[in-house]
């Protein structure tokens, strides 16, 4: 069954659904947004059927288990164009309840297709020049700019001399002082963003280590970065806020994070041990 007509098989097949499978599927129908993000429990007690009878419904689908069922359903989703964030959804009278059960489904699709995404030798390969730098720099523009400053934070903790900006102006003297081991990482979602280039044009003119982190593979900074880290690319231009991006983004610098820590932690366990101590200081 292709992945993008379950929502469309169900609807087909609903009148032939005993009773109780009805229900789910009618939940499913309504609430498609919400299920990926539900436990069998959950959608149990929502559509007012058994546990048993969603595992009987999900095989009527020709889906092994009701966790098939939420990514094939997840995916099929992400690729309608009323995404979960879009501005339409401010026109809903969902509740807030609701909204959040939205956001947090939006958010779980993009970290359900985020190992899809990723190419795993090209993250590799970004751990490895990481690894070897001193410097790190993280450049990004609007919703990515927060992801950067996550970024900074955590490999400042590592030891590197890091900065996270998004501004021009602050990054050229910055990336001016890097060596040819250190590493800037321009975060776009559409890899196309004009201040963002600017910033890795700059980076490839210095010889300095360039990794891109969009959801583009045939963007601008997919073909200027030596490595690219691809996230799921499930926006849209008329969104209320970067949300599932900045999901993805946060994930691969966690990854890159813990990564690194391997790599490197075990010089590193006395200070992290001398700072949890020092801010421990303050709850007291």
């Amino acid at each position: 069954m292709p992945q993008t007509m379950l929502l469309a098989k169900i609807e087909q097949e609903l009148a032939s659904f005993p009773a109780a499978e009805t229900k789910i599927a009618n939940y499913v129908l309504k609430h498609p947004e919400l299920v990926p993000t539900m436990t069998t429990k959950q959608l149990a007690e929502q559509a007012n059927a058994s546990q048993s009878s969603i595992v009987r419904f999900c095989k009527r689908l020709g889906l092994e288990s009701f966790p098939k069922l939420k990514l094939a359903l997840a995916k099929e989703l992400t690729r309608k164009e009323a995404y979960i964030n879009s501005a339409s959804l401010l026109e809903t009278d969902d509740s807030p309840p609701i909204l959040f059960q939205k956001v947090s489904s939006l958010n779980q699709m993009a970290l359900d297709m985020a190992t899809k995404a990723m190419n795993e030798q090209a993250f590799t390969e970004a751990v490895e020049q990481m690894v070897k730098a001193k410097k790190i720099a993280f450049f990004g523009v609007g919703g990515s700019f927060t992801s950067c400053i996550d970024g900074q934070y955590k490999f400042m903790r590592l030891g590197f001399h890091s900065l996270a900006s998004g501004d021009y102006h602050q990054m050229i003297p910055f990336i001016t002082m890097m060596d040819e081991q250190d590493v800037v990482i321009c975060m776009s979602t559409s890899g196309n963003t004009k201040e963002v280039l600017d910033i890795a044009d700059y980076a490839k003119e210095r010889n300095v280590k360039l990794i891109g982190i969009t959801a583009s593979s045939r963007s601008a900074l997919t073909r200027k970065a030596a490595v690219s880290l691809l996230i799921p690319d499930i926006e849209v231009q008329q969104r209320i806020g970067s949300i599932a991006s900045r999901t993805s983004q946060l994930n691969v610098i966690d990854a890159l994070y813990v990564s690194v820590f391997h790599r490197i932690g075990s010089d590193l366990l006395d200070a992290f041990d001398a700072s949890r101590k020092k801010t421990e200081e303050k709850r007291k």
